[in-house]
């Protein structure tokens, strides 16, 4: 009877200690692994990085965009940048412009 009571008990502490093992283990895992785990806040904060710059890029395309639609705005059109734009647009060329052609270019 005593050896019964002693084996129980080295059961319930082993258990218990597998049990602590086991709950440690999952929120271990879980604290790396996880929707907001350790993984998760690197992924975030490449993803973060990676947003900033193209917002970086953005914003310096749209100050490109605003300087060339401040010149040519009403008054202060440039007229050179008029010229060009009116010849892409109309697909015209200057008569004292050089043209050459590629005859191999289809």
């Amino acid at each position: 009877m005593v050896v019964r009571t002693r084996f129980h008990r080295f059961l319930q502490t082993v258990a218990l200690y597998v049990l602590a093992a086991g709950a440690i283990s999952y929120f271990g895992f879980h604290a790396y692994h996880g929707d907001h785990g350790i993984r998760a806040r690197e992924q975030f904060l490449t993803e973060m990085s990676d947003l900033r710059r193209e917002l970086r890029d953005l914003k310096r395309e749209r100050a490109e965009v605003e300087r060339r639609v401040t010149l040519m705005s009403g008054t202060a059109i440039d007229p050179d940048m008029l010229d060009q734009r009116a010849r892409e647009i109309l697909n015209y060329v200057d008569p004292h412009d050089l043209v050459l052609v590629d005859r191999n270019r289809r």
